[in-house]
Formats: structure tokens, sequence, C-alpha cells
């Protein structure tokens, strides 16, 4: 039975079908994607930003701050006295607290039973006694021990020197801080070295590198990207603990903001407001150093180096204009 002429006709010799050409010529431009509008995100930045007005302007409007009375003491030769001895003991604190804290990890970490023992001992009692006892304790020290010697327990001493005259309030604000932050940072020391990949622990031992060759050059390294942040963290609040010296008779900034207050009854609230500021600034400062301390531990951590805030800065001022000059072309 033979095909009607013309019913098959084969996919080569299919003519070329043209495209409809009723198609509307706004249906093949592309569209921009509208983003999504986000009316709470709005109300809510507008009520934060009326808050901080409403605080800005109670700052400056205010006058019971007496800011007149703050531009006077904020770098009086007597402030500028106490917030020295801030420092010094802040950072004396500082590196004798971290040097005893690597000791305590170290002892906490060793295979030591006595070691371990004492090491968590000391951090445990530290922990849980104020600070402010301490200082107190260390400050009427003399009272119980006149006399401090060096020899064979329930022995002959070979020999012994006057406490009274070397614990000066200098000394015995150090180290009654250097006793409390020992006791964090040793925490903050162990908590590091053990974020440490076992692995590398492995790889220095088959390599045969001596113990001490391979805390140092290999497992402390990677753990200052842990213990970094975690102690500088402590040492803001070293800071902020040094104004507790004031109570064993050392004039910090805290202490001669005290003293100027008792003299100046009128100059309470700018003496204050002083020693907020100065604290804020020695505060932003180690932020900064930390920011710089983590940016560069971080190299082989992360494929690129977090970017500086002035590098920020400028990434978001060049994404606005592009947003601006996109906005204004269409």
């Amino acid at each position: 039975m033979s095909e009607p002429q013309g019913a098959a006709v084969s996919l080569a010799e299919a003519p070329h079908q043209p495209p409809p050409t009723d198609v509307p010529s706004k249906q093949l431009t592309p569209q921009r994607v509208q983003p999504l509008r986000k009316p709470g995100r709005w109300i809510a930045t507008a009520v934060v930003l009326v808050l901080v007005a409403q605080a800005v302007h109670g700052l400056i409007s205010n006058p019971f701050y007496q800011w007149d009375r703050f531009g006077y003491w904020f770098l009086r030769p007597t402030i500028l006295d106490g917030l020295l001895i801030t420092l010094e003991v802040a950072a004396y604190s500082a590196v004798l607290g971290l040097l005893g804290g690597i000791l305590l990890a170290l002892a906490r970490l060793s295979k030591s039973p006595v070691l371990r023992a004492v090491s968590w001992t000391y951090v445990w009692a530290l922990r849980s006694i104020p600070l402010i006892v301490v200082l107190l304790f260390l400050y009427n020290f003399s009272a119980l021990y006149k006399t401090l010697s060096v020899g064979v327990p329930f022995g002959p001493a070979f020999f012994s020197f006057d406490e009274s005259r070397l614990a000066t309030d200098m000394v015995v604000a150090v180290i009654g801080l250097s006793l409390n932050e020992a006791a964090y940072a040793a925490e903050v020391v162990r908590g590091g070295i053990l974020s440490v990949d076992q692995g590398q622990h492995e790889a220095a031992t088959a390599l045969g590198l001596p113990k001490g060759y391979r805390f140092r050059r290999i497992v402390f390294p990677q753990a200052l990207r842990s213990i970094t942040p975690n102690y500088v963290n402590q040492l803001i609040g070293l800071i902020k603990s040094t104004s507790l010296v004031f109570y064993v008779s050392l004039l910090d900034l805290f202490g001669t903001a005290q003293t100027m207050g008792a003299t100046y009854p009128g100059d309470i609230v700018p003496l204050l407001l002083v020693v907020t500021v100065w604290y804020l600034i020695l505060t932003s400062v180690v932020s900064v150093i930390q920011f710089y301390v983590e940016r560069y531990y971080a190299r082989g951590a992360t494929r690129s180096r977090p970017p500086t805030p002035l590098r920020k800065f400028r990434t978001g001022l060049r994404d606005l204009r592009e947003r601006l000059r996109r906005e204004a072309a269409v």
C-alpha cells in the first residue's frame, strides 16, 4: 500500500521555520531584579539613630557634666602622673602574668601528678578569691611575716630579708595583679595549646625534633591564634582592674581622680568623665594592637589576611560610588 504523496517528509528536508515575530519586544529585553523591600530594617535604623541623637544631645547640653571642667582636668599633670602609674602597673602585671600563665599551663599539661595538682590548685584558688581580697592580704602581709627567709624547710635559713622594706605600694600592686592574672592566663594558654591539631604533635615527633623545639617553633606559634584574642580580653580587664590598687595606697589614674574629687567636691563628675575617657583610650589602643596581631598570625590559616579598617573604608566608599552611578544611569 503506497503512502500518499507528500505525507512523509524527512527532517533534513523540513523547511526552516523562522521565529515568530509577533512576540512583543518588551518581553525580550532583560528585566532588572528588584531587591526585596525590608521596612523593618529601616524602621529599626531610624529608631536607633533617634536614640543615639538624643544621647549625644544629652551629653552636650546637660550642664551637670561640666565639660569646661573636664577640659581643665583632662591633661593636668596630676592626672597624667596617675595615668603613668596605671600604665606601669598594667605593663608589669601583663608580662609577669603571661609568663606565670605559661608556666602554669605547661605544669597543668605535664605528666607529673604533683605539677598538675599544684597548678590546678593555684588556678582554682586565685580564680575563686576576689582581686581586692588578694591585694588587701598582700598589703597587710608584713603583719603576718616580719621577715622572709630562704633555706631548708624546718631547718636552717640561708638568708633572710625584711619584707616591709621590699613590699612598696608598687610592688604589692604588681604582685597582686600578676598572681591573679596568671591564674586566668594559664587557662587561656592551656586552651590555645589544646586547640593545636594533634597531627602537628605527631608529625613533629616523627621528625625526631626535641620537645622544647617542637613547642617553641611548631605548637606555640599555632596556639597563638587562639591565645591572642582571649588574652587581649584578659589584658583589657587587667587595665580596668588597676583601679583597685587605690585601696593599697597607690595613686593610679582612678586613685588620683578620687583624691582630687575629695579636694574639689564640685568636680567629681568631670573627674569621673576624665577617668572614663582615658580608660576608653587605653582599651581602644589595645584593641587596635589585637587586630594587627591577629592579622599577623592569620597567615597560613586563611587564604587572605583580613583587610585593615582603612581598606574596608575605601572598599565601602568605592562600592557606594558604583551603586550611586548605576542608579543614576537607570
